[in-house]
């Protein structure tokens, strides 16, 4: 029987101190394909407060006989190349290369690491310096089997939502700055009718019924780099209307429900009321089948593979 190649996954917890359920939707897809991934969680933040975890890194590396490293965010990466015993992949989900301050850390770590991630094209682009010898663009995957059609009115009816109304669904909290929310509040104010959600504090089944319970998703962030939440919502069929961030542009494609929009209020009004007159389901869980986990996790399990037989 061949050994299991043992992963340990680094990464920062999220606010209510869960690991993040990109990190941990991809950790499941490779444990079913014969990878023992184990987690360590981040416990701090900033650049000071990660560093605090490197004697506790290192400990977990000396009493566990672990094959690589898999880092999420460019200060898990920067925390991971530190220790110089186990090789290191390291992936760049955005904020890393955005924010300038994060950016420096990042693009050294770049250089220290084995092999590193992109998580759209826009990305890599965008990371001029960072070293691109042995580096790769994967998205994020998405689940479909979390990710689904459900017919809209029981989902409306599950929720306590009024199956007569137009709802937008915003995707993310309306506090956080990056995502834009007072551009979508006065592209809002031209629909009266509508009603916006605000995507926060939702179970991972809770955002399926939304999403399918919802006529439209509705992204103004100034940046992003691949939305999962673009692609769970094509996973569900439902009409998206986004600013041209990230991979946004390459997963909606021509499909038809689907609009880009600028950052002119009346423009995203314009869109929003066409998805709204849309008014039926659209094809995306179909187009969107590249970029299921299981495919993506073939692609990271190709790269563990190139490190350790190296």
């Amino acid at each position: 029987m061949a050994k299991r190649i043992k992963v340990l996954s680094i990464g920062s917890l999220g606010k209510k101190n869960q690991i993040s359920p990109f990190r941990l939707e991809q950790g499941e897809s490779l444990k079913k394909r014969g990878f023992d991934i184990k987690y360590f969680n981040i416990k701090g933040r900033g650049i000071l407060g990660y560093l605090k975890n490197l004697p506790r890194l290192i400990y977990i590396i000396k009493t566990n006989n672990h094959d690589l490293i898999h880092a999420h965010y460019g200060l898990s990466g920067m925390l991971s190349v530190l220790q110089r015993k186990l090789p290191v992949v390291i992936t760049f989900h955005g904020s890393d290369i955005w924010r300038p301050y994060v950016r420096k850390i990042s693009l050294i770590a770049s250089y220290l690491s084995n092999w590193n991630i992109f998580i759209s094209k826009t990305l890599e682009n965008h990371a001029a310096g960072f070293r691109k010898e042995n580096s790769i663009v994967i998205p994020c995957g998405v689940d479909l089997k979390k990710s689904f059609p459900i017919d809209k009115t029981n989902a409306r009816k599950s929720l306590g939502m009024n199956k007569k109304d137009k709802y937008v669904l915003f995707s993310s909290s309306f506090s956080k700055k990056i995502k834009n929310y007072p551009l979508a509040k006065k592209a809002m104010e031209y629909i009266p009718e509508a009603n916006l959600i605000e995507l926060k504090e939702y179970t991972k089944e809770e955002v399926n019924y939304l999403m399918n319970a919802c006529d439209v998703l509705l992204v103004t962030s100034f940046n992003e780099s691949g939305p999962l939440v673009v692609k769970e919502a094509m996973a569900c069929n439902l009409s998206i209307v986004s600013t041209k961030v990230g991979d946004v542009q390459e997963v909606i494609s021509d499909t038809e429900g689907c609009y880009l929009v600028s950052y002119k209020p009346k423009d995203v009004a314009e869109k929003i009321k066409m998805a709204l007159d849309f008014g039926k389901r659209t094809n995306g869980r179909e187009k969107i089948k590249n970029y299921e986990i299981t495919l993506i996790a073939e692609r990271i399990k190709n790269i563990y593979y190139k490190i350790i037989n190296k």
